[in-house]
């Protein structure tokens, strides 16, 4: 009896734990991604290990019958790698982990997903090649893995998706032959790679922005398709976060108060918050003067943490009256949040009221690049060589998706080492792009207001008011000197030692001396390596050409960095600069002579007479 007993036990158990495994092995596997992940601990707080049923966890979606079906995590800042486990989500459908600090390889698991219809890794810095088991997902729609360090070939396996109508892979480090059939796909990208694609290939190497080779029919399924797929999905995702934080006794919602009886609506923007004015204050401790952080053309920036202990730097505008009050100010904003990449500054949020604008973004706790460079307190380190290198090369980058992978591009007008930032890992940040359009758009029937630093602005943006992308090159290659110097733009201090003011006049003529020990910050104590630093110079050179027309654009400084065709545009350049030299002395001598005494031999000798 007693062993029957026993017996019935054992299968009411088993039956028990078999009625709950599905979700066992789920919450395991997404455990397995937080620990991979390296979050802090204030991340995903709620995943805890011992609730059998996943569903409940933030950021997680499933269906009913416990099912995960999404998995969104984006720009949440984890730095660790991607867990293999993550395979067993046979029912995953989405998979987003854009905007992260990811490392490490795509896992071949990951061609288990039987499901997925949508994976995003965008913006990380996964490295190693895209595995050929991705080939196996014949229901993926949408594969972004754009802005990582991807190497390889690209998969012939991922060719036979039958179902793919989104494929991004631009700015990695992929190479060799482009499948054919994959320029099929409606949407595609591969730019910023060492591709077979371009002008002397068949293929452009991205689709334009109106999916060429989709008829507008197809078009228009596919459009009301995705943005009808949204809806559902986020009406869904509301339904369950609210069904699930009804659950728990404790829960309030949180409610900002600008004014008595004013409730902030924190309605999302895209993927921005919208932040009450009070919110803000509080973060600040009211803007007080001791947590600013810098004062630029564009206003004040002040350190800030708020309520869940997020860092934050909140730009304050000054400056700012739009004839299209808050919709012109947010369909700038909105212009500028679609700029994602990893070296360009994030924007987290923003706040409007009748008479301030603010946005909001994460802190970059190193600081700038100018700090790093003059302004670091005793015993802060400065940065070494191979920082200096990351940071130029990051930089161009940044300014060559913002000029020739945003529409409509973006000019920065400002580049300058004050503007550019480091994160934890010193990775170089583009900040401030954007600012000036959205500052200008207030201004309708007058020339660009020239905005700017002095000693970084470029000639013809001076004289003319109107600036381009190459007015954009012109401020990079003085932020090259900066990098290499340690100094500043203009430095009236070294009147004192009779050399030139602007700093781009004193390197090209230490330049033209051969005096390359000079020019070089003296805080790297020799540990450099010289023909990187002369590469670095004659880059910054080629990049500040009195006429924008000889500038070179942004990828083609990057590809000089690169150790791509430098040799030659300098030659090219040298020589024009030996032409325009003899002609100015030809001219010099005109000008003391006088008009015509290089063609009156009387006029000469009269001349030396007296």
């Amino acid at each position: 009896m007693f062993t029957r007993m026993r017996l019935l036990f054992v299968l009411l158990v088993l039956a028990y734990m078999d009625s709950f495994g599905v979700s066992d092995f789920q919450g395991d596997a997404l455990y397995a991604l937080k620990t991979s992940l390296n979050g802090s601990s204030s991340q995903l707080s709620d995943w805890n290990q011992n609730l059998v049923n996943p569903c409940t966890w933030s950021n997680v979606i499933c269906d009913g019958n416990s099912n995960v079906m999404s998995l969104t995590l984006s720009s949440m800042g984890f730095p660790g790698t991607l867990s293999p486990k993550i395979g067993v989500l046979k029912t995953l459908s989405t998979l987003t982990l854009q905007g992260n600090g990811i490392t490490g390889e795509i896992p071949e698991e990951f061609g288990n997903l039987s499901n997925l219809t949508n994976l995003d890794l965008e913006n990380n810095r996964l490295s190693g090649r895209i595995p050929p088991s991705l080939g196996n997902l014949k229901r993926l729609n949408f594969l972004i893995l754009s802005q990582n360090s991807l190497s390889g070939n690209i998969p012939e396996s991922l060719s036979k998706l039958p179902s793919l109508m989104r494929l991004q892979l631009g700015s990695n480090q992929l190479s060799g032959q482009i499948p054919d059939r994959l320029f099929q796909v409606p949407n595609y990208n591969f730019s910023g790679n060492s591709l077979n694609c371009g002008t002397n290939f068949s293929h452009p190497c991205a689709s334009d922005s109106n999916n060429a080779g989709s008829s507008p029919k197809s078009k228009l399924g596919i459009i009301i398709g995705v943005v009808g797929g949204i809806i559902g999905f986020v009406l869904f995702g509301v339904a369950v976060f609210l069904l699930c934080k009804g659950k728990h006794k404790g829960y309030k919602r949180e409610v900002f108060v600008d004014v008595a009886g004013e409730v902030d609506r924190r309605i999302a923007f895209g993927q921005l918050k919208r932040f009450s004015w009070r919110e803000l204050q509080l973060a600040t401790d009211s803007f007080s003067e001791k947590n600013v952080l810098g004062q630029g053309g564009f206003g004040k920036v002040y350190k800030g943490v708020l309520a869940d202990n997020t860092k934050i730097a909140v730009k304050r505008l000054t400056d700012y009256e739009s004839p299209g009050g808050e919709q012109a100010f947010l369909r700038e904003v909105e212009m500028i949040s679609v700029a994602v990449h990893r070296n360009l500054l994030r924007l987290i949020g923003f706040c409007t009221t009748p008479s301030e604008r603010l946005l909001v973004y994460p802190f970059m706790q190193n600081l700038s690049v100018a700090y790093r460079l003059r302004e670091v307190k005793p015993g802060e380190p400065v940065l070494d060589w191979p920082t200096r290198k990351r940071v130029a090369l990051g930089t161009a980058r940044g300014l060559e998706y913002l000029h020739e992978h945003c529409n409509p591009k973006i000019i920065h007008r400002d580049v300058k080492a004050a503007n550019v930032l480091l994160d934890e890992d010193f990775e170089p940040v583009v900040g401030d792009f954007g600012l000036a359009k959205l500052v200008d758009v207030r201004r309708t029937n007058v020339t660009t207001q020239v905005r700017g630093t002095m000693g970084h602005i470029a000639p013809e943006y001076l004289s003319t008011g109107k600036s381009s992308e190459r007015t954009d090159v012109f401020g990079y290659g003085i932020m090259l000197l900066e990098i290499v110097t340690g100094q500043r733009a203009i430095d009236f201090s070294r009147l004192e030692e009779e050399d030139d003011v602007l700093l781009l006049d004193h390197v090209k003529k230490l330049e033209r001396e051969k005096r390359l020990g000079a020019i070089v910050d003296r805080n790297l104590t020799r540990n450099y390596s010289s023909q990187e630093v002369e590469m670095m110079i004659k880059v910054a050179l080629l990049c500040t050409q009195p006429s924008p027309e000889e500038r070179p654009t942004m990828s083609e400084v990057v590809r000089m960095l690169e150790g791509e065709g430098l040799a030659q545009r300098w030659e090219e350049w040298q020589q024009v600069e030996i032409n325009r030299r003899q002609e100015y002395e030809r001219l010099q001598m005109r000008f003391d002579w006088g008009e015509d005494s290089l063609y009156d031999q009387n006029a000469i000798e009269l001349s030396g007479g007296r």
